[in-house]
């Protein structure tokens, strides 16, 4: 496992020192991987909301295979 360094003010240090019988290691690591979760879930939702506003709509009379047939037509 990586050890990482975290500056806090004295103040909280004071607090965390009364309350030692927590795990403060494990508690660090759980805030960051839901800060972590959250981000990814975030960006996941800013590509959805992206590919749907970029992602444009067929005309009504649209026919992809008619498309498909003349490229392939035009190859030969």
């Amino acid at each position: 496992m990586t050890n990482i360094s975290v500056r806090i003010d004295p103040e909280l240090k004071k607090k965390m020192d009364a309350l030692k019988h927590l795990n403060w290691s494990e508690i660090i690591r759980k805030a960051i991987k839901i800060e972590i979760q959250n981000k990814t879930e975030i960006n996941k939702a800013k590509a959805v909301l992206l590919n749907e506003r970029i992602r444009k709509k067929a005309p009504e009379n649209f026919n992809s295979i008619d498309i498909i047939r003349k490229f392939r037509e035009e190859r030969h």
